[in-house]
C-alpha cells in the first residue's frame, strides 16, 4: 500500500464530512496494533509520535523509521505524523526522515511569538511538501497553561490560521490531555462556530476523555482530526497487566505485550468505525 499523508486523509474526511482517527504510539506494539486496527476497520489512519515518545526512545529515527516501515507495508492507508513538537530541530529531523506531517506546538509562547514561530515552521515544511498542524493556546490539562474549561476564540483562531499559513488547527473546546475517565463535556456550539470561521480543518486533542457519543457529536459539529492517546494506553496496560497476573509464569514479554497489542487493535478498530461512520 503506498504511503499516504495526514493531509490527504484529513482532506478526504473534510470532503466526506466525517472524522478521521489519529492515534499516538509509544512503542512498536502500539504501531502494529494501530495499523492492524485500521486494516480491520477498512479505514485510513494516522499514526502519531509525540516529542515525549521520541524522548523516551532517545531519538526519532528508530521509532520513526519503524512507523514509516509499518505504514509502507500496511494493508490500510497509513500516514505518519509528528505530534506536539516544540523544537524546530525535531521538525527538521522528521521532515528529513520522510514524515508527511508535523504538529508544531508553540502554544507556551505568547500570541505574537506563537504566530512568528509557527509561520516560519509552516513555511519550511511547505517548502518540503509537509502538512502542518498547530495549536492556539495549549489544550487544558497539559502543563497547567489553562484548565479544561478554557475555550478558543473563533475570531482569534481565524486570524491565527491566516497569519501562520497552517493546514489544521487544534482548538480548546472542553477536552483535556491525559484524562483517565471518559466524561469530558465538549462545547458543540463553539465547535460549529469555529468551523464557520476557521479556514482550515479542526483538530480535537484530549479525545481520550470524551465519551463515544461526544466524539460522534463533535464530528457532526465540525471537528475532523481526532487525536487519541491515553485511551490506548489504558486498554494496553489493562490487558498486559491482566495477562501477567493470570500467568505469572510468562517471563517472555511477548506474551503480555501481545495481549496489550491485541487489546489496542480492537479499540482502534472500534474507534475508527465510530469516527468514519459518523457524518453530518
Amino acid at each position: 500500500m503506498p504511503l499516504v499523508t495526514t493531509g490527504e486523509i484529513v482532506a478526504e474526511a473534510v470532503s466526506a464530512r466525517r472524522g478521521c482517527g489519529a492515534f499516538n504510539a509509544i512503542q512498536l506494539e502500539h504501531i502494529t496494533a494501530i495499523v492492524e486496527g485500521a486494516a480491520l476497520a477498512d479505514a485510513p489512519v494516522i499514526v502519531q509520535l509525540s516529542q515525549n515518545a521520541v524522548r523516551y526512545h532517545g531519538a526519532l529515527a528508530p521509532i520513526g523509521g519503524a512507523a514509516l516501515a509499518a505504514a509502507r507495508a500496511a494493508e490500510a492507508r497509513v500516514a505518519v505524523h509528528l505530534d506536539h513538537a516544540e523544537s524546530r530541530e525535531l521538525v527538521r529531523e522528521a521532515v528529513a526522515l520522510g514524515f508527511g506531517s508535523v504538529m508544531f506546538d508553540a502554544s507556551k509562547l505568547d500570541y505574537a511569538d506563537n504566530v512568528r514561530e509557527t509561520r516560519e515552521v509552516a513555511a519550511f515544511c511547505h517548502d518540503h511538501g509537509v502538512w502542518v498542524e498547530a495549536e492556539l493556546g495549549e489544550i487544558g490539562g497539559k502543563d497547567g497553561v489553562h484548565a479544561p474549561g478554557a475555550r478558543t476564540d473563533p475570531g482569534e483562531a481565524a486570524e491565527f490560521a491566516a497569519a501562520t499559513g497552517i493546514d489544521a488547527l487544534a482548538v480548546a473546546v472542553g477536552s483535556s490531555h491525559a484524562m483517565l475517565t471518559r466524561d469530558a463535556t465538549l462545547d458543540f456550539d463553539l465547535i460549529a462556530r469555529l468551523r464557520e470561521r476557521v479556514p482550515v480543518p479542526l483538530v480535537l486533542h484530549g479525545s481520550s476523555g470524551v465519551p463515544d457519543d461526544g466524539l460522534a457529536e463533535a464530528v457532526r459539529a465540525g471537528m475532523t482530526k481526532v487525536n487519541i492517546a491515553t485511551q490506548l494506553n489504558k486498554v494496553f496496560t489493562a490487558a498486559a497487566a491482566g495477562d501477567w497476573r493470570a500467568h505469572p509464569e510468562h517471563v517472555d514479554p511477548r506474551k503480555y505485550l501481545g495481549a496489550g497489542r491485541d487489546a489496542v487493535t480492537t479499540e482502534v478498530r472500534r474507534l475508527l468505525q465510530l469516527l468514519v461512520l459518523t457524518d453530518a
